[in-house]
């Protein structure tokens, strides 16, 4: 807590002038100082003084000075002041009041209701000070004797005692209770801190400080997290520290000459701290921890670790936020449109509403500030927080309640809170929201129960409840709007194609729009009565002030309003506020129509309900119900008599009630009404009037009424003349006159019962007329089963059975049957079936058809009943092949009711295997039906049906379904299209990310580019992101102008610099004052200014001008230098004088003198000279040497002038300058001159005339000189005579030393000019032997240079020969070499590339030489891509097993293998002489010592490999033979790790398509499509094509096409196809292994069999094996390739033959002959 002194609110006297007490009104408006004359002084918040009142004594009659006041306090409410005086009373002052209490010595409690006072305790010892708590519920009393005693008013649960607490050492003048302990101290100079129950925590010792007087007064801040103690000039702060849970002593606020303080008073929001002194001052102090501006609109000051408050700069209003729990607040958020305050403290939550100051402190648990808080609603808000909603209800301090839901859009959420009055109802809270996207829940927020549950069949994007939580609108995505009754639970659909709907605000009409419509429905129980009118625009808002209900509508660029009926509105009100009366006076004044017509409808209800009958009745007569108006007259008229005459409330009448009863349908109670009342004739009478006879006799017969036989003839006189002869029948039956009832039955229609009734009374069967005329009437009505009857009781069984069967009586028939004609019974048991089967009653038919014998019609019945088990047992006994068509029926019940493996059986035993396969896919068995699939279908069926079957899943929405049966064959990429294809984007990656991680970048940038087309941005900025190409994020955004969206992806993924670029850009988009305001929130104006100035100049100016303009001269600068760049010279020159630098404006006339020297003159004077310096060396350039040497002259600067004719070589001109502008630099300028020119050495004719000046008069060295510094190229001759003659003359007359310097100089020279012989013989003079017959050798003298050595110098003879063989090999005379040095003639040969003539040479030698020189010729074929001419060359020379030759093997072999085009017939040569190649090598390497080494396998490998290449040649030469050639291109496949992958994989796909194995074309081609991508992108094709085969995984990519362009399209063209025909199954063939046919290895256990020598397959069973070892065939292929090569006669099939035959050591006995 820190302490800073505002103001001075009263000036100290100079003299004691005691400020006795103070204190602040709770509602921080107020502030009261009593000073010692007794006065109170009143100021406001601001320290500004308002008023003043002096105090009285308890008896006028002792003066003004009899007392003191010793203290007072503000009322609860801030309107009353209490003061309490020496004379034991308390005055409480409002305007014209006050009230008087006595008080003293003991702690009383003073009444203001009643003006009395009592004793709380009474102790020995004066009270000396008085402390409450922070919750102002508890006091401490300090007394003299240092006894401090504590009482609680309510101790709110804490547990703490009451009565004496501790004793201080001396009295406790000063005395503080805190939030965590009390405070004391006095005149010891000691400040002690006590726990809460009395025990000392700390002690602050302060009587070592001379400074330090007694402590007089205390006072807590409204938190108790601070204390404050008054001493001499000096106020000591002690904060409580909760980590520690101590008293920590801040820095004492200490101002001299304030003297001793004897009164403290905190403001109750804890932000002021007032001091009174002994001198009379009162000073006002400003406290708080710390004080933060948030936004710029609010002022936040934490005047405590529980407590901030937060004061809107704009309007000065202010909100006290405070823990009540003492808890430390964290973080104050203003959130809401700056309405709505959020604060967390380690446990509790705080909340409030700045506009009501309402206030919550709710529990709320470390939740990591991840909540989310929504404010749409006014009166509570809403907590999202891991999946839980939270409700809170500002002012309330409990969580309203809390509810687990996924879906916090407001528009999915509402919530009712007491928002309109209901008759009966006090706390009606409600939230309605959503469990699931299709399920609505509402609950009961007072109660804490669920009210209901609404299940929909489609999405739901917008609820709503009405303001008294009864009713509850919902719209679905189908627009489709649906009313739901909380209290009956029932839903109703009111609107299809809904765009707009609301609530009309505090009523419980509905406003919405239908397309260009606006429909209302002003009463909502009548769902049916809508009002509609056409709008041509869209509803956008609705709002109801002052009375007028207004709908506001845009009309294109317009914007309309449409009034609603407020009248119809208003009589919603009133029936819900119960006011009826109110309701039919205004419907009365509107005319009739549907909307008022539902109206009357439901007040007429309510109005019932409520019993207000005189409403009803105007009610029905406005509806027009006649009957309902008379009735309801008459009994209005009997309430109103009955009230007359009585005085009670006619509606309790029993008449009215009976009336109401029966208006109500309830007769019952109406007759109990009239028997409680014994009104027995009017419930008779009632009766009678409804006509409702049997109820009127039994109250007569129960009230033994004496009419009860009239009423009888009445009843039957009634029921004749309304013509109800049944009813009079069975009347006359009851009193015994059957044939009258008889009678009366027949009349009436009912032969039946006239035959009942015959039957039973045998004297009647015995008149036949009766009996007749009965049956008759029986046959006539279709009665047979009742004739029958009649005729069996009379013995006639013919006709009987005859009734019975068309009656469909057949039990009877049968019955009948047995005992009177047994041999019909079969007949009538099939005849009933059949009659059965018509009346569906399928159960009864199966055992007639099986008593008859007709089994199909068992089993018909039986599956149509659904006697499934009953069905199978009859069909199983059956041998009629006819019944198999029944398997299927039941099969399918059984499918239906789960019981998938009876059904599989029945299905099986059908033959309907595809049905069962169906049904397992269906239920999601997919391992039984791809078990039953693979035992029972091809492979490509089974692939074919699950693909189709994935795609009817498709179009029935089960998607996650048709994924597994796509990947159960291996086709994720149609589980991806179709995912992609109902944008279930999710789930696309999902597959790529398992099946094709490789491709997971380019589907995440393929689907962001495809949401951003369709502006669904954040999710392609997800998609984005993945692929890290958070670049196209952020151009995204930019495009779209979303620059807060693009700041932040830059801030999140580019770093700093992209950070600032999209700010930069942003701001540059803005421009103005908006740029600068974004820029200096971001802190990055400094950089865009400087970014700005070297590309965008005009937008650095504007933000120059507006935030630094001492930067403008800068940007001038940069700018200038542009232009200077771009040669825009006059706009360079304004904006280099703009930025103040002239001397830059004047070079920007680079060669323009004439503005350069005027911008000089004009802007920089001391450039002037610059500038004709620079004219001068551009006329010098351009040899204008007098308009230079004037400039020059002109700048004040002749030594230029001397320096530049220097250097044009002008030393006439510069002697004249300086001669006559620089005279005193003439004398050195001569020396340069003379220097320079003997440097030159002048003319030739001068040399040698001096030359020979000299030579004559005996200076020979000098003579010399001048010889040798003769240089003339035009005339070789003289400067060889010249020099010779410089040597002659050094020989003849100069020193040894001198001579040979002169010769080494001349010798080369002679060198030079070719004079071989000349130099030489200088040389031979000088005895130079070396340098004489290395100028032979140079001149080609050989024979001179070998003389020379031979007799001078022997031993440079072999040098001489060495240089000979050198000069040989450089003029390529190899002929001449090879007599000389024949290595070096064969390395001539070779480097010269006379590759003939070097092996031929080298043949002559040994074979090593020979091999060598074939080496390095092929090794030269191959680099020249001549590998054909390669294996020529070692066919023809053979394959040494050379180490060091296996590389150059290798690579010859790999280069023709991997060559293009070679897979037809005529490259059958090529391979053979590669396969016989390889063979005599491997023949060589086995038998050295690299035999068996990796190397002895590679080659090995590449002979089979080279051996396959041959066969499938020649297979393609005999149109038989295709199938096996294409085999072969198969099984090439397993060596992609030497052969080119794309070459290996389009060659097999075309072989496969040539033959029609269309399925691994397909695989192939597609494989192949992939590897030609790789060249692009350079990631490895997806392989899950060929797991469990020995095709290899990690493949060299291919750097480049096998193919041309157009053939890849074809590829490519015919592979689509076939994907969008669909027609393939994406699986490769397997075999008995069940292992993709061509491997070698089979899947499942790992065991490898023998490749087939013709065409690579796996050898399994029929097979023929040859004599050499590891070598076999399969028996079906190699007789095919016999019977072919002995049909065709092919050589080339014969060569593959004999070839075989030394490979693997023979042919089998059943061989072929070649002769």
């Amino acid at each position: 807590m820190q302490l800073k002194h505002i103001k001075t609110l009263l000036t100290p006297q100079d003299g004691a002038a005691k400020v006795t007490c103070m204190a602040w009104a709770p509602n921080n408006s107020k502030f009261a100082v009593c000073t010692v004359d007794r006065v109170v002084l009143l100021y406001d918040e601001q320290g500004e003084r308002r008023d003043k009142f002096s105090t009285k004594p308890l008896d006028p009659k002792f003066g003004k000075q009899s007392y003191v006041v010793n203290d007072m306090a503000f009322s609860p409410d801030s309107t009353k002041i209490a003061i309490g005086q020496s004379d034991n009373i308390i005055y409480v002052y409002r305007i014209g009041e006050e009230c008087c209490y006595f008080f003293y010595p003991q702690v009383r409690l003073a009444n203001t209701q009643t003006n009395k006072s009592s004793t709380i305790y009474t102790t020995e010892s004066c009270v000396v000070s008085l402390a409450s708590n922070v919750s102002g519920k508890g006091v401490l009393s300090g007394h003299a004797d240092g006894t401090v005693v504590r009482y609680f008013f309510d101790d709110q649960d804490s547990g703490e005692s009451q009565g004496k607490l501790l004793t201080h050492p001396c009295p406790p003048y000063a005395l503080a209770w805190g939030a965590n302990g009390i405070m004391a101290g006095g005149c010891d100079r000691k400040v002690v801190a006590y726990g809460r129950e009395g025990q000392v925590l700390q002690s602050f010792d302060y009587s070592r400080e001379r400074s330090e007087r007694e402590f007089t007064a205390a006072a807590t801040s409204p938190s108790g997290q601070s204390v404050v103690f008054g001493s001499f000039d000096r106020l000591r702060v002690f904060n409580w520290a909760p980590s520690r849970s101590l008293w920590e002593e801040a820095r004492p606020k200490e101002i001299t000459n304030l003297y001793t303080i004897t009164s403290l008073a905190w403001k109750k929001d804890g932000s002021r701290l007032c001091a009174g002194t002994l001198c009379g001052g009162v000073e006002l102090f400003d406290c708080c921890l710390r004080r933060t501006i948030y936004k710029n609109k609010f002022e936040m000051t934490y005047v405590g670790l529980s407590q901030v408050i937060v004061r809107n700069l704009s309007s000065g209003t202010r909100v006290v936020l405070k823990s009540y729990y003492g808890y430390e607040i964290e973080e104050v958020k203003i959130l809401g449109k700056d309405r709505f305050l959020v604060a967390h403290t380690s446990d509790t939550l705080l909340l409030g509403d700045l506009l009501s100051n309402k206030l919550s402190e709710v529990p709320w648990s470390g939740s990591g500030g991840n909540e989310k808080f929504f404010f749409e609603n006014e009166t509570v808000c809403m907590i999202f927080n891991a999946g839980e909603l939270s409700l809170v209800e500002y002012s309330n301090n409990e969580i309203l309640g809390s509810v687990r839901t996924e879906f916090m859009n407001p528009h999915l959420i509402s919530v009712r809170l007491n928002e309109r009055k209901q008759r009966g109802v006090e706390d009606n809270k409600k939230l309605a929201y959503l469990i699931d996207l299709k399920t609505i829940a509402i609950v009961d927020l007072a109660g804490g129960y669920n009210l209901g549950t609404i299940s929909h069949d489609t999405k739901i994007d917008w609820l709503e409840l009405n303001e008294t939580g009864r009713k509850l609108l919902f719209r679905d995505k189908k627009l489709r709007l649906h009313l739901f009754d909380v209290e009956s639970g029932v839903k109703t659909t009111l609107l299809s194609f809904c765009s707009y709907v609301q609530w009309v605000p505090g009523s419980d009409v509905v406003v919405a729009q239908n397309r260009g419509n606006i429909c209302i429905w002003y009463s909502i129980d009548s769902p049916e009565s809508i009002t509609m009118f056409p709008i041509k625009g869209d509803i956008v808002d609705l709002e109801r002030v002052d009375g007028r209900t207004e709908v506001a509508v845009t009309e294109g660029v317009n914007s309309v309003t449409y009034t609603l009926d407020e009248g119809l509105i208003e009589f919603g009100t009133a029936v819900d506020d119960g006011d009826y009366d109110r309701a039919t006076a205004f419907l009365e004044t509107l005319e009739m129509s549907p909307e008022t017509e539902a109206m009357w409808k439901t007040l007429s209800k309510l109005a019932l309900e409520a019993r207000q009958l005189h409403i009803a009745e105007r009610c029905f007569a406005a509806l027009g119900d006649v009957s309902t108006v008379r009735f309801l007259h008459q009994t209005n008229q009997m309430a109103d008599k009955f009230s007359q005459e009585t005085g009670e409330d006619g509606a309790s009448f029993y008449k009215v009630q009976a009336h109401m009863a029966m208006l109500d349908k309830n007769f019952k109670l109406a007759e109990m009404h009239y028997l409680e009342q014994n009104a027995i004739d009017e419930a008779i009478e009632m009766y009678q009037e409804l006509h409702m006879w049997d109820d009127c006799i039994a109250v007569a017969e129960a009230k033994g009424h004496p009419e009860l036989s009239s009423l009888r003839g009445n009843y039957y006189q009634w029921l004749t003349d309304t013509g109800q002869d049944e009813r009079a029948g069975e009347v006359k039956e009851s009193e015994g006159d059957f044939q009258a009832a008889i009678s009366l039955y027949l009349k009436a229609g009912l032969p039946a019962k006239a035959a009942r009734l015959a039957i039973s009374r045998p004297e009647i069967c015995s008149s036949a007329d009766t009996v007749s005329r009965i049956a008759a009437r029986l046959i006539k009505g279709e009665l047979y089963d009742r004739a029958g009857d009649l005729y069996e009781k009379i013995g006639n069984n013919q006709r009987a059975l005859e009734c019975y069967c068309k009656g469909g009586a057949f039990r009877k028939a049968v019955e009948l049957a047995r005992m009177a004609f047994p041999a019909e019974v079969v007949k009538l048991e099939e005849a009933w079936g059949d009659y059965l089967v018509q009346q569906k009653q399928m159960d009864g038919a199966i055992n007639h058809f099986i008593e008859a014998g007709c089994s199909l019609k068992a089993i018909e019945a039986a599956i149509a009943a659904r006697q499934w088990k009953k069905a199978v047992h009859i069909l199983d006994l059956q041998d009629d092949e006819s019944a198999e068509k029944f398997y299927v029926k039941i099969a399918q019940h059984y499918a239906s009711v789960q019981e998938y493996e009876v059904a599989e059986q029945l299905f099986v035993k059908g033959g309907h295997i595809k049905d069962a396969v169906d049904m397992h896919t269906t239920a999601g068995r997919w391992e039984e039906a791809h078990k039953l699939a693979v035992e029972c279908m091809t492979e490509e069926e089974v692939r074919a049906l699950y693909v189709s079957r994935a795609q009817e899943l498709e179009k029935d929405g089960k998607f996650k379904e048709a994924e597994r049966l796509f990947t159960t064959v291996k086709k994720p990429d149609l589980a991806v299209t179709m995912y992609k294809k109902n944008r279930m984007f999710d789930d696309v990656i999902r597959l790529v990310a398992k099946h094709h991680p490789e491709l997971l970048t380019e589907t995440h940038l393929l689907l962001a580019k495809e949401l951003e087309a369709e502006s669904r941005f954040s999710e392609a900025e997800y998609h984005f992101v993945k692929a890290e190409d958070w670049k196209a994020v952020v151009l995204m955004y930019n495009v779209h102008d979303m620059w807060e969206e693009a700041y932040r992806v830059a801030k999140s993924h580019g770093g700093a610099g992209a950070q600032k670029q999209v700010a930069y850009l942003w701001a540059k988009s803005l421009g103005g004052e908006a740029a600068v305001k974004l820029l200096n929130k971001l802190s990055l104006l400094d950089y865009a200014i400087e970014f700005a100035a070297n590309n965008s100049f005009d937008f650095a100016f504007d933000l120059a001008r507006l935030s630094c303009k001492e930067k403008i001269p800068e940007i001038h600068l940069k700018h200038a230098i542009y232009l200077e760049d771009e040669a825009r010279f006059p706009e360079a020159e304004v904006e280099f004088i703009k930025a103040g630098k002239p001397k830059e404006a004047v070079y920007v006339h680079n060669k323009d003198w004439a503005n350069a020297q005027r911008v000089a003159e004009s802007h920089d004077p001391e450039s002037v000279s610059e500038v004709l310096v620079g004219q001068a060396k551009f006329c010098f350039e351009q040899k204008d040497f007098q308009k230079a040497e004037a400039f020059l002259l002109r700048a004040q600067r002749p030594e230029l002038a001397v320096k530049f004719y220097k250097d044009a070589d002008m030393w006439s001109d510069a002697m004249r300058i300086c001669k006559e502008y620089l005279p005193s630099k003439l004398s050195v300028l001569q020396e340069e001159y003379e220097r320079e020119n003997s440097k030159k050495g002048g003319r030739v004719e001068g040399l040698l005339e001096q030359a020979r000046e000299w030579e004559q008069s005996g200076e020979h060295s000098r003579a010399v000189d001048c010889y040798l510094k003769v240089k003339d190229d035009s005339n070789a001759s003289l400067m060889e005579k010249c020099w010779m003659k410089a040597a002659e003359l050094s020989m003849k007359f100069l020193s040894g030393d001198r001579a040979m310097e002169v010769v080494q100089v001349v010798g080369p020279r002679l060198t030079q000019l070719r004079k071989f012989n000349a130099a030489a013989e200088l040389y031979l003079n000088m005895d130079l032997i070396r340098e004489a017959i290395d100028a032979f050798i140079e001149g080609e003298e050989w024979n001179k240079a070998k003389r020379v050595a031979k007799e001078l110098e022997p031993r440079y003879e072999d040098y001489v020969d060495q240089k000979y063989k050198e000069h040989l090999k450089n003029q390529g005379r190899v002929e001449s070499l090879v007599g000389v040095d024949v290595m070096a003639a064969l390395d001539l040969y070779a480097e010269k590339g006379q590759w003939e003539k070097c092996l031929d040479t080298a043949s002559k030698q040994s074979f090593k030489i020979l091999h060598k020189y074939v080496a390095l010729y092929a090794t030269h074929l191959i680099k020249e891509e001549d590998a054909v001419k390669a294996l020529q060359l070692y066919t023809q020379h053979g394959a040494p097993p050379n180490p060091q030759n296996f590389n150059i093997y290798k690579r010859l072999s790999l280069d023709l293998i991997n060559r293009s085009d070679t897979d037809g017939p005529e490259s059958y040569r090529l391979w053979a002489d590669l396969r016989n190649f390889l063979q005599q090598l491997c023949e060589n390497v086995s038998k050295s010592a690299e035999a068996n080494s990796p190397a002895h396998q590679d080659f090995e490998q590449m002979l089979l490999i080279a051996h396959y290449l041959a066969t499938r040649s020649a297979a393609k030469g005999a149109e038989q033979l295709i199938s096996l050639a294409a085999k072969v291109s198969v099984s090439l496949l397993r060596y992609t790790e030497l052969i080119r992958a794309d070459k290996a994989f389009y060659e097999a796909g075309l072989a496969c398509k040539a033959v029609g194995w269309e399925n691994m074309a397909f695989i192939f081609f597609n494989h192949f499509v992939d590897l030609c991508d790789a060249l692009d992108d350079g990631h490895a094709p997806d392989h899950s094509d060929f797991m469990d085969t020995d095709i290899p995984f990690e493949v060299p990519l291919p750097t480049k096409l096998c193919v041309t362009d157009a053939q890849l399209e074809q590829i490519r063209d015919w592979v689509l196809m076939v994907s969008v025909q669909n027609r393939l199954d994406q699986v490769l063939p397997r075999d008995e292994r069940d292992t993709y046919e061509a491997s070698l290895v089979a899947a499942s256990t790992g065991l490898r069999s023998l490749p087939c020598v013709l065409t690579g397959y796996p050898v399994l069973r029929n097979k023929i094996e040859f004599p050499g070892a590891g070598k076999a065939a399969n028996k079906e292929d190699w007789n095919k390739f016999l019977m072919a090569t002995k049909t065709t006669h092919s050589p080339e099939c014969q060569d593959v033959l004999k070839f075989i035959s030394q490979w693997c050591g023979g042919l089998p006995t059943s061989g072929f002959s070649f002769h």
